[in-house]
């Protein structure tokens, strides 16, 4: 009666919306917003829903800083380097494993005239060095800290749309320099937008080192300021006469051609090649330096300063940043991407093949709200396509959503949750170590091979047993519940 009588009032005073028509607040709508706008039900979580309102709890979702995520922030106190800046993580961690690894193997190179003897047979695996577990902090913390998000978070949307955007603009934490970067790029460049305009989001991509240094746009620069850099550099360095020259620093069209390709106008968006090599000119200059752990810079100096024509539209001469500033303004407001964002999205929450009226409906709220992610996400969440028949039950789960569900499912109490990050990697998900930039798929063909499958019914037995390392999971759980979790109709949502 108090949660009713509550959310009467949340809608009365216009902080909801009251009921669509076309949104059922029975057990099986709370039940299908719980498996897509979360990662599964908790006990108790379809009747709480149902107390509230299906409605309700899907405006309630889409304003995660009115939630109280206290429990969750506890949890996550112990892990330090979540808070860190880049700089931090390069001095404190990267840099002392550095170190130590070019002391071992300096003192084990052999002095000039020496000789050469056989290399010796690999001994038994070393443990690691203090700075080297140490250094394996960073990530560790940061893959556990996604999936204790994901099972303990009440602001259960924002968690599953930070998955979901970080796969659209994905870094590969396994490239150089990028894994002191990744910590900061999903806590400031993805989660506080991804339910903001989507122009912010794609700028603050864009202007990220983790995404600068993945995607190559640090050593993208106006040819010929290039060529004159490398002379200065060579010179300095006192190379010998007799070097082989080291081809010149110019124009690098990684992030131009995946800019426009996967983030945001896709491939049939009606961009040529043209196109990305003058994109690719507009940010020349848009640089970080990899190895101190420094932020985005401009650098003029390394700017083509040349007249450039992007999508028809021409990027007068004698500019700087704004060329970079005004490619994003064009394409984040162009209805390309608007379709490419809704039907992202509406393969996300509603089928793997979702209705083409339902991304129409979605792509047209995109361009009427100047990019409002949140409004897109409305569209397609109370829209009755999405809890149709034929959507409920129908997607395949990731491994992500499949061990953060069982946990939910089964009250697990996740005490380290490290043993849990190595099942993921397991079951083909290793957590920021996807290598492609289209990140991990989201449709079922990826993850339905019949050894995945297995893999999955082996984890749910194991759980039910009690045999998951870092678990404590309740008592009443039994192997016959073990065996519902792998069941198939636990793999979908």
């Amino acid at each position: 009666m108090v949660l009713k009588l509550t959310a009467a009032l949340l809608i009365c005073a216009g902080l909801v919306t009251a009921a669509a028509p076309s949104i059922p607040e029975d057990d099986r709508a709370a039940t299908h917003v719980l498996n897509r706008l979360a990662y599964g039900p908790r006990a108790g979580d379809v009747a709480a829903v149902r107390r509230l309102g299906v409605a309700a709890w899907i405006e309630q979702q889409l304003h995660p800083s009115r939630i109280d995520d206290g429990a969750l922030e506890a949890r996550l106190e112990a892990f330090t380097t979540l808070t860190l800046d880049a700089r931090a993580i390069v001095q404190e961690y990267e840099r002392p494993a550095i170190e130590e690894r070019r002391a071992r193997q300096r003192a084990a190179a052999p002095e000039a005239g020496a000789p050469t003897t056989p290399e010796a047979p690999a001994g038994p695996r070393v443990a690691p060095t203090a700075a080297q577990a140490k250094r394996r902090r960073v990530l560790d913390e940061l893959e556990e800290a996604k999936l204790l998000r994901a099972v303990y978070s009440e602001r259960q949307l924002e968690a599953v749309l930070t998955d979901a955007w970080f796969n659209q603009f994905n870094v590969f934490a396994g490239k150089g320099p990028t894994r002191s970067y990744v910590t900061a790029y999903e806590r400031d460049a993805i989660r506080p937008h991804v339910l903001g305009r989507f122009r912010d989001l794609l700028g603050a991509t864009a202007r990220h080192p983790a995404m600068l240094f993945y995607l190559d746009n640090w050593e993208n620069v106006d040819p010929a300021a290039g060529e004159r850099r490398d002379r200065v550099t060579r010179r300095a360095a006192r190379r010998p006469a007799d070097a082989p020259p080291r081809p010149p620093r110019g124009l690098n069209e990684n992030y131009a051609r995946e800019l426009l390709e996967l983030h945001t106008l896709g491939v049939d968006g009606g961009y040529t090649q043209a196109d990305v090599v003058a994109v690719a000119r507009a940010f020349t200059g848009w640089t970080m330096q990899p190895r101190e752990g420094s932020g985005f810079r401009f650098v003029p100096a390394l700017h083509d300063r040349d007249a450039k024509t992007v999508l028809g539209h021409t990027l007068p001469a004698g500019r700087g940043i704004e060329d970079g500033e005004a490619v994003l303004d064009l394409v984040a407001a162009h209805p390309a991407t608007a379709r490419r964002v809704a039907r992202m999205l509406a393969i996300r929450f509603v089928s793997d093949t979702p209705p083409e009226p339902l991304v129409a409906r979605a792509a047209a709220r995109f361009l009427a709200t100047d990019g409002d992610l949140r409004e897109v996400v409305r569209v397609i969440v109370t829209s009755p396509e999405f809890f149709a028949s034929e959507a409920i039950g129908t997607k395949l789960k990731t491994p992500l959503e499949f061990v953060a569900s069982a946990l939910r499912a089964t009250n697990a109490d996740i005490r380290s949750a490290h043993p849990l990050t190595r099942t993921l990697r397991d079951l083909g998900m290793p957590l920021f170590f996807c290598q492609p930039p289209t990140g991990y798929d989201d449709t079922a063909a990826t993850w339905a091979a019949s050894g995945a499958l297995v893999s999955r019914v082996n984890f749910a037995v194991d759980l039910g047993a009690g045999r998951v390392p870092g678990l404590r999971v309740p008592a009443a759980l039994t192997t016959d519940t073990a065996a519902t979790i792998g069941a198939p109709v636990f793999q979908h949502r």
